[in-house]
């Protein structure tokens, strides 16, 4: 089972791979989630024994087949649930973002999917990411 703390990892490696490009480094993911080095070495180790990442010899970080579907998950949920509170319920930018992590640990995927089904289905969050496909 994955803990709501590896799903805050798996979706910082996402959007750094899509800010980034391919190259993620320890380093991008600490400035990211202002977490210490430490917390963040610690963390990668156990996504790693999980099969959710793998790290290079030069410290870059991929996501394995597994760890990618899992952050498409979390990074879905997270974008459908913003533009749902910034759409429907207009709220700010900040109080959205906050809202939306929550919320995206305590949604199941067949909520989630019917969310955006009732949205229509949107193609991208109100900050101009994609929304990934999920199936």
């Amino acid at each position: 089972m994955i803990t709501k703390n590896q799903e805050d990892y798996l979706r910082a490696i996402f959007q750094l791979i899509e800010k980034n490009g391919e190259e993620v480094k320890s380093k991008d993911i600490v400035s990211f989630l202002n977490i210490s080095k430490p917390a963040v070495s610690e963390m990668l180790e156990k996504l790693s024994k999980k099969k959710y990442i793998k790290k290079s010899p030069y410290s870059n970080i991929f996501l394995t087949k597994k760890g990618l579907e899992e952050a498409k998950k979390i990074v879905y949920k997270h974008r459908v649930v913003e533009f749902f509170l910034k759409k429907i319920l207009n709220l700010d930018k900040k109080k959205m973002k906050l809202e939306a992590h929550k919320l995206e640990h305590a949604m199941s995927d067949d909520i989630a999917k019917r969310l955006s089904k009732f949205l229509k289905n949107p193609k991208s969050c109100p900050c101009g990411y994609e929304i990934p496909n999920i199936n």
